[in-house]
């Protein structure tokens, strides 16, 4: 068994595969204050709700976007398991030619959606991953991944319209019934949900542009799939994607199993 971990900005997500595919997929919150101590303890909790015996496991995969959070991550891993993630970083074996300006700079949970991408899906192919921000990755025909699009993520954006008017209020974020609200929290449903599949498209329409052929799209993150349903591209929602890119470069690597 392959534990695969993803630090993100708001969430961990842990998942675990056999060959037979992804055993479980378990969420905890981002909390940089947390030690390695306390953060094995969470995990082995998890591992014994999910009815893994830990000694199963034979090698961990990780990716972190949250610097400060990945020590403790790699110590409490080991702490489990006996030796440190395989962790994805600048110089590993990903099967992508990265051409963005600054290769170094590109964001492990971007790389590691595109390995996904690329391997599972026709190219050209785009990643929308809705997140904390939601970001939109490109790979073309020849396995170059040319760029993408960071934008403010659903909640994000939400939170930060709430916190800055004095009389909207905090709402669940779910399809209205209309485009047009006839009550405050309609309309703010129809902006965020209508509103923010209408980029999507938008932006999407501008990639293939670029491209000069249509995409195969895939979409992925904590809110891809209320909002992709309701896009006018066809859209593949795919939630596991990130964990199982993870799991792809922990294999293309050469790492044990």
């Amino acid at each position: 068994m392959i534990l695969a971990i993803d630090i993100g900005n708001s969430n961990v997500v842990l998942g675990a595969f056999e060959k037979a595919g992804l055993k479980f997929i378990s969420r905890i919150s981002t909390d940089i204050d947390k030690t390695a101590d306390e953060i094995s303890v969470m995990i082995n909790e998890i591992f014994t709700i999910r009815g893994v015996d830990r000694t199963q496991i034979k090698g961990s995969v990780l990716s972190s976007v949250v610097p400060a959070l990945t020590q403790p991550m790699i110590q409490a891993i080991e702490l489990l398991t006996g030796t440190p993630p395989f962790i994805v970083a600048p110089g590993i074996k990903t099967g992508l030619n990265i051409r963005i300006d600054n290769p170094a700079q590109l964001g492990s949970d971007l790389l590691v959606d595109c390995v996904a991408a690329s391997t599972l899906y026709p190219k050209p192919v785009i990643v929308v991953d809705m997140g904390t921000a939601t970001t939109m990755s490109v790979v073309d025909r020849k396995n170059n991944m040319l760029g993408g699009v960071i934008m403010p993520g659903v909640r994000t954006a939400l939170n930060a319209l709430i916190s800055k008017t004095a009389q909207l209020p905090q709402i669940s974020i779910e399809r209205p019934e209309k485009t047009i609200g006839t009550n405050t929290n309609d309309s703010m449903r129809s902006g965020v949900v209508f509103g923010n599949a209408s980029m999507i498209d938008g932006m999407i329409e501008r990639i293939e542009e670029e491209l000069g052929e249509e995409a195969f799209v895939v979409a992925t993150g904590g809110l891809s799939g209320e909002i992709s349903r309701h896009m006018k591209k066809k859209v593949e929602h795919n939630p596991t994607l990130l964990l199982q890119g993870l799991y792809i470069l922990y294999r293309k690597n050469g790492n044990p199993e």
